[in-house]
Parts: C-alpha cells; structure tokens; sequence
C-alpha cells in the first residue's frame, strides 16, 4: 500500500513530536512514524520524565530523614517499590497518553512502526502490526534520537549489569551499587539509588565528575553527594566484569584504589548516549554522516539531501530535549520558507541531583579554554535568606560577564531549585542583557531567585547581603 504526505517526521521524541505538532497547526499534512503507541520518545518512556519522578521521591527521602534538624522526626521509611513503579509508570503513561490525544486533535496521521529511506522521497514502514506501509514525503524530519553507549570490551549479558534504560524500571533495591561514569545520567540514579537504600560507588575516568561543567559548581554538590554515596572514584577505569554467584566483581584501575577488585549486586554502565543512524536507510539518500556518527545539518537543520532535515540528538550535542524541540520548529519554519536559521546565544542545561546544577551560556571552562576574556560576579548561598530557611546554604550563582560590554554572557547555578531559576539567565543572554539590566530588576524577597540580582550587585561591590568592595 502506498501513501503520500508533505512532511514526513521520523521519530516522536521531544523535537519530533514538536515539530509534528507545528507542521499540523501551520497547515502542513503530517504522518509522524514511531515504534511506541504513543508520541514522548526517550524523553518520556525511558529518560527524562521518569528519572525526575523518581529524583522527587529521593528528595522527599532526603527531607524527611534531615526534617530532625528542625525538631521534626519521622520513622524509618518502608519502600514499596511496587508502588513506585507505579507512580513512575502513571507519570509516564499520563503525559504520553497526552501526547496521543493532541495527535489526533491535530489530525497528525500517527504510524506504530520502523521507517526506512527507500529514496529521497519514500519510505518504507514496516509497521507493529506486521504490514508494510510504502509513504511517499515531499519533506522529511529525521529525529530518531540516541541510545545508551556501551563501554568496548565490557559487554556483558546479564540482568546484574544494567544501562539508564533497565535502571528506571526499579526492579530491585541492590545493596551495593556500581555506577559506571560521573555524568549527569549517572549521578542522576546514583542519587536515586542512594535514597532507596543501596550502597553506591560511582567510578569516572575524567579527573573530576561531570566533566565540562565548572569546577566550583561542581565541588559543592561532591561535597554532599561524599556524604550520601558509599564512594566515588575519579580518574579510575573498569577494566573487566566477571558475573559470579553472588554479583559482578569489577577489576578497577586508577588512582588511590585500596582494593583493584570489588563485588556489586548490580552495575549500571552510563558512559553517555549515541545517536540512532543505523537502520535508516540513509544510504539511499544524500544525507551524510560525520566521522562522530552524527548526522551533518546547516543551520536551518536541512541535511545535504534537500528534501531531508534532522534535529536533536542525531545531528550533535548537547543531547537535550528541549534544545531538540527548538530545532524540531526551527526545520518546519524553513520548509514552509520563512527566514530563520537555529543559531541560539544559549542552551541551558540542568543536572537534577541534590544540589541541582544548571548552566547557560559560556561556563567559565568554555571561557579558559577558548581564551575568551571574562569576569565572574559569584554569590555564596550562605548569604541567601531563603537558603538559611530551607537549611541548604550549599550553594552558588555566578555570572559570567563581557568585560567591555558588561554583558551576561553566562550563569552558572548549583543549589536547590537550580534548575528552574535557569531560564532568567538565559533569557538575559538571549536580550543582550547587561549586569546593570540584572542588578535593576527587581526580584521578590526570600527567594533564591535574588541570588542572580545579588551576584549582579557583587560585581559592582555593593550587594546589600554581603560586604564585598569591589577590587580596585
């Protein structure tokens, strides 16, 4: 059976099921082709969405065993991890339901199944009921997303050695917990873990955890996570697994490793994702790869292949799901020909631990590394009011700041709720905004917010919770 559509969309995660949904409103008639029932990709099904339900759990952990602090006590907490299956599955299956119902209000022709490239303007489904589909396209969206990598040489099959992916399914509490690599994926579960009771390491090969992001945001939530895990190893390499009756036992290499072989119950490998290219038929396309395995877009997100653009995690970091929407609008914006091109001053992006981390813009890394000329305006949470009253003065807000402009040129946060005070300075990146712009605007009190206002103010010497003259 053959059918035809004028933008085909490959691909419901985040940037795909935007860019669908865009299409429809503007006009366009769209199929919009996955293996899952419904739109929410990796995001949704097996990422963002579920780790965050069980990131608020640990939280809710975490509080209610420091509440003695303020002259509160609570027992200890009985786990059901039943039940928290199941709120994390009812999360998941509410906002992709959600997503199944604004496909069909907006009349998206919604395909269950694998789509291939027969040529520039065909594909092939080969849907979950077992038929073949032939879809003729005018435009094509490739957004297939990325899986968990894998550590070369340390492949081996067992229920015992999980990827991000079987860890959010929580089908055990492990005793003792490996976690293989420092990012953001990794210490996202290690506190997950950590809060239901297992005893974890995490092990990184880079010389500090969440390597790219800035040394002093990062030292404060180490300082927390030292507390909470059973260890954590830099610049420390797994060299084998072996599965034995009891666990995995893990030979270690690195530096200050008291003892080279360990046994865990469980091990999650979390060394970063890859983008999803193969299988796709790109070979029957123009559509080039690059030596990374990403595929090669401009700027409108249009491959070499004009009939075919491809957003998100295919086309190269950061592998984010908000930063693959804005690209998912951009690509249907240039198909319908208006001027526009995705060149963004700033891509926030958020580690949901506890602290949290967030940045935007130039880090201060960045900044060193490319010999761009900067200051930094930094405010300690130790003077935050609202810090003191939640007990979490573990924090910091700095800015990253043009020297001759004055202007915002990135903010960097860790602390509780860094990640939805984010947004401010990306917005103030985004308007060209000076430090003066920021010091002006008035921000409400306690909040953690005015920590932005009072960094600006820390630049010019005068912050009204902190005596620190500027330098002369």
């Amino acid at each position: 059976m053959s059918t035809k559509t004028q933008l085909a969309v490959i691909g419901a995660g985040p940037g795909g099921y935007a860019a669908a949904f865009l299409a429809a409103d503007l006009g366009m008639q769209v199929t919009l082709i996955d293996m899952e029932k419904n739109p929410g990709g990796v995001c949704l099904y097996r990422g963002c969405i579920p780790s965050k339900a069980l990131l608020h759990i640990a939280k809710l952990i975490n509080e209610a065993e420091e509440a003695y602090k303020f002259g509160v006590e609570f027992g200890k907490p009985k786990i059901d991890i039943n039940k928290i299956r199941d709120f994390k599955n009812n999360v998941v299956n509410k906002l992709t339901g959600g997503l199944g119902q604004l496909s069909k209000q907006r009349k998206v022709n919604y395909i269950n199944g694998k789509a291939t490239f027969l040529n520039s303007n065909t594909l092939s489904i080969s849907k979950i009921d077992g038929t073949l589909e032939e879809l003729i396209f005018d435009k094509a969206i490739i957004a297939t997303g990325s899986v968990p990598a894998k550590i070369p040489g340390l492949s081996i099959d067992s229920p015992k050695v999980m990827d991000s992916t079987a860890a959010l399914e929580i089908n055990d509490i492990p005793e003792k917990m490996l976690v293989i690599g420092g990012g953001y994926i990794g210490l996202e579960l290690s506190t997950v873990y950590s809060a239901l009771g297992s005893k974890v390491t995490v092990v990184e090969m880079m010389p500090g955890l969440l390597p790219g992001a800035d040394r002093d945001l990062v030292a404060i939530l180490e300082k927390r996570l030292k507390s909470k895990l059973a260890s954590i190893y830099v610049e420390t390499k797994v060299v084998e697994l072996q599965e034995i009756d009891n666990g995995i036992k893990v030979k270690l290499e690195g530096k200050n490793i008291a003892e080279p072989e360990l046994v865990f119950d469980k091990v999650l490998i979390s060394v970063g994702r890859k983008p999803v290219t193969d299988g796709l038929g790109l070979e029957n396309t123009k559509v080039k790869v690059n030596e990374k395995g990403f595929i090669s877009v401009d700027k409108q997100l249009r491959t070499d292949d004009p009939n075919i653009y491809a957003i998100g995690d295919v086309v190269g970091n950061p592998m984010l799901a908000h930063k693959a929407a804005a690209e998912g609008r951009v690509a249907v914006e240039a198909i319908l020909g208006y001027k526009v091109v995705f060149e963004p001053n700033a891509i926030p992006a958020v580690v949901f631990t506890d602290p949290e981390i967030a940045w935007t813009g130039i880090t201060e890394t960045e900044a060193q590394s490319k010999g761009i000329k900067y200051e930094v305006a930094k405010f300690p949470w130790g003077a935050s009011g609202r810090a003191t009253t939640l007990d979490r003065n573990d924090g910091l807000t700095k800015l990253i700041i043009e020297p001759e402009t004055e202007r915002i040129i990135g903010v960097g946060i860790v602390g509780v709720g860094a990640g939805d005070m984010i947004a401010e300075g990306t917005l103030a990146i985004e308007m060209g905004a000076t430090v003066k712009d920021l010091e002006l605007t008035i921000h409400p009190h306690p909040t953690l917010s005015e920590t932005l206002m009072f960094a600006a103010e820390l630049f010019y010497g005068h912050a009204t919770d902190l005596y620190r003259p500027k330098r002369k």
